[in-house]
């Protein structure tokens, strides 16, 4: 790059003080620029530095009385300038925060309020009805007091900020607990991913709800501490027409699209001109994908990689290198990135996608759970539980180390795959997993949904799959279902699809 990246040095190095207060990072800029554009209500409302800070200090004196440093505080709120103040005013007062989605059920919901020891939430009409009796509900708009301004708590890097649950495709959700270092470690892949963001006239938003990782460390967080307006809308159920519509009224010129949003948009045969970044990171995306969206925005999609442990560690950036299609991208400064063999050995070959110790991004740890912490390092690496390997300097992503198929000696990934089916018109999305077999060890069976109206056969996608991939990768058998089990951020649940698989050899 021939510029510096936010978050690190000139030497490429973290830029982490000794003190340091993400609320304070958020809320640095002059007090009457544009924090954030609401487009949550009848009209579009402006909220300005200043007035997104008077909010937050608002909180801050309510909470300051019943709330200590290191005490776990909730925040049920869709994307709306009170969900950013809640967070910042969390943080101000040395507190943890712990965001909670609202499609949540009352059992998901009440694994995380126990788990974190949530005794305070701070939500709104509709979380406090979510929330029943599991905590105290603290209506966000009204629970804010008068005074003078709160002075930010006396922070470190390491000091725990934020405490993130896993969406938990596979097992039982663990909180990730960050500490005030988090924003800084996603500020580079943030800015790389969006082709260096921060020009002028940008502006940043997200389908994604700010209850998960990407939308709250992905998009408002980054854009606050860059200065870059983010627009808050609520889309209750994602559809082109009112993406289109957030797009224009909010004056959006950069945007982080969950690759199922790109599916969406690809099958209505959507185009939205006059972006200037597009990202997306979550799910790989294929070679078919990237081709679609430079007919549809007109530019490269820049792929980005990571987890809730640790996000933001790989991005491409298509205006520094082009894009290379089934690779994530290189590794973002500041994050030392490797794949690993059995034995925890860097390798050329497939192995296990790991970041090193250091990553500004990576996790203090398990909440409560110092076993599954360990588990998750080998020596001074952090196993992501992705396979992955070099194609010179990209990262080509494989897949989860629990869902790459074995079938008659070769390991497949799914994504390609999966990638194959979706070029297929008739295709509106698929999974692919292992159906154990006891010839091959496993086959490759695709679960697909086909789009309204669409009567294509299973043997016709197989035919689409042979002339296009591996011979012994196409998928052997293929259900047809009205839609696959999902994540409430929108992954393939592909576990679930594998006890599916499994339960079809039972007599």
């Amino acid at each position: 790059m021939a510029e510096a990246l936010p978050g690190l040095d000139m030497s490429g190095a973290w830029d982490l003080p000794a003190r340091l207060n993400m609320a304070a990072q958020c809320l640095g800029q002059d007090a009457g620029r544009t924090a954030i554009i609401d487009l949550t209500g009848d009209a579009r409302r402006d909220v300005s530095y200043g007035a997104l800070s008077a909010m937050a200090d608002g909180l801050a004196r309510s909470l300051l009385p019943r709330v200590q440093a290191g005490d776990r505080v909730g925040v049920l709120l869709s994307q709306s300038p009170w969900c950013a103040a809640a967070h910042l005013a969390i943080w101000k007062i040395g507190a943890i925060s712990v965001p909670l989605f609202k499609l949540f059920k009352h059992d998901a919901l009440k694994s995380r309020v126990q788990d974190a020891g949530i005794t305070l939430v701070l939500t709104d009409a509709e979380g406090r009805d979510l929330l029943g009796d599991l905590a105290e509900a603290w209506m966000a708009e009204t629970a804010g007091i008068s005074g003078d301004p709160v002075p930010f708590a006396d922070t470190g890097p390491d000091d725990p900020a934020v405490l993130i649950y896993t969406s938990g495709t596979t097992g039982s959700p663990k909180g990730a607990l960050h500490g005030h270092r988090v924003l800084t470690g996603h500020l580079p892949g943030v800015s790389l991913s969006h082709d260096v963001l921060g020009r002028p006239g940008d502006c940043l938003w997200t389908p994604a709800d700010w209850a998960w990782i990407g939308g709250l460390f992905d998009v408002l967080m980054p854009a606050l501490a860059l200065g870059v307006p983010v627009v808050a809308a609520r889309l209750p159920k994602f559809s082109p027409e009112d993406c289109a519509r957030i797009i224009a009224d909010g004056g959006v010129r950069n945007v982080f699209f969950p690759p199922t949003a790109l599916r969406m948009l690809k099958a209505a045969g959507a185009t939205i001109p006059g972006l200037r970044s597009v990202a997306s990171g979550g799910e790989p995306l294929g070679a078919e994908m990237l081709a679609w969206g430079q007919t549809a925005f007109g530019l490269t999609i820049n792929e980005f990689y990571g987890q809730t442990e640790c996000n933001m560690v790989a991005s491409s950036c298509g205006t520094s290198y082009p894009a290379r299609p089934g690779c994530i991208g290189k590794a973002v400064p500041g994050h030392t990135l490797a794949v690993l063999t059995k034995d925890g050995v860097p390798t050329t070959d497939e192995g296990d996608v790991a970041v090193r110790r250091g990553s500004a991004a990576m996790m203090l740890g398990y909440w409560q759970r110092p076993d599954a912490t360990a588990e998750k390092f080998k020596g001074d690496w952090m196993i992501t539980g992705d396979r992955g390997i070099w194609e010179g300097e990209y990262l080509r992503f494989i897949g989860r180390e629990d869902d790459v198929i074995t079938s008659s000696g070769y390991r497949i990934g799914p994504a390609e795959i999966e990638d194959c089916l979706l070029t297929h018109p008739d295709v509106a999305t698929c999974g692919v997993v292992g159906k154990p077999d006891a010839l091959r060890t496993e086959i490759v069976k695709a679960y697909v949904v086909r789009k309204p109206g669409s009567t294509v056969d299973g043997a016709t996608l197989q035919d689409w799959c042979k002339s296009r991939l591996a011979s012994y990768s196409y998928p052997r058998e293929i259900t047809f279902l009205d839609a696959l089990p999902m994540t409430v951020t929108g992954k393939v649940i592909r576990k679930d699809l594998k006890a599916i698989a499994i339960a079809e050899q039972t007599p």
